[in-house]
């Protein structure tokens, strides 16, 4: 899959050409990723609406499930993108790494939520009885129950598209996790 391309802005349609301009505003980019998107007229549309639609979860937590879903289906482009996110939503380093572990000795809550991702992401949906009851009794709530697992979804989404596509990472990639915690 190496000669999959990233469009262009003039390789794309006129709709997508548009997603393209306030990505570059928003972002000061288009993401590799959200280009390959593109080769689609819907799906970058699609996409972004899902990823920015209303949610429970806050930007902070939002990081907590993406990074432990990418790490369980071994996306370098999005543990990549979401380590840079996750640092500008105040993670550090260590606190990454253990997210991405899908733990987080750090915070109670946040612990219940990145099990919980790892586990829905690792049993495909068949989420342990245990995990589920644990992040309910922490203090998250059938709403956060449900918008995790849409999350779960979109990230997913993702991963699979780089996985078949293999398009060039464009951030400061990150280090697999097995280099980092020896």
């Amino acid at each position: 899959m190496s000669n999959f391309n990233v469009p262009t802005r003039e390789e794309v349609s006129s709709n997508n050409q548009a997603i393209f301009d306030n990505l570059e505003k928003a972002v000061g980019f288009v993401p590799n990723l959200f280009a390959t998107y593109a080769h689609s007229e819907n799906a970058l549309g699609n996409y972004l609406t899902l990823s920015n639609a209303k949610t429970s979860l806050n930007a902070k937590q939002k990081e907590v499930v993406n990074l432990a879903v990418s790490q369980v289906n071994n996306c370098i482009y999005c543990l990549s993108a979401h380590t840079a996110i996750g640092k500008m939503n105040g993670f550090t380093d260590e606190q990454i790494l253990e997210l991405r572990a899908g733990e987080a000795s750090f915070d109670n809550k946040l612990d219940a939520l990145a099990r919980l991702a790892r586990n829905i992401t690792e049993n495909r949906g068949a989420t342990d009885a245990d995990v589920v009851d644990n992040f309910l009794n922490v203090g998250w709530t059938k709403e956060n129950l449900i918008d995790t697992i849409v999350l779960v979804g979109d990230k997913t989404i993702s991963n699979y598209i780089h996985s078949t596509t293999q398009v060039p990472v464009d951030f400061p990639v990150a280090q697999p996790l097995e280099a980092t915690t020896v």
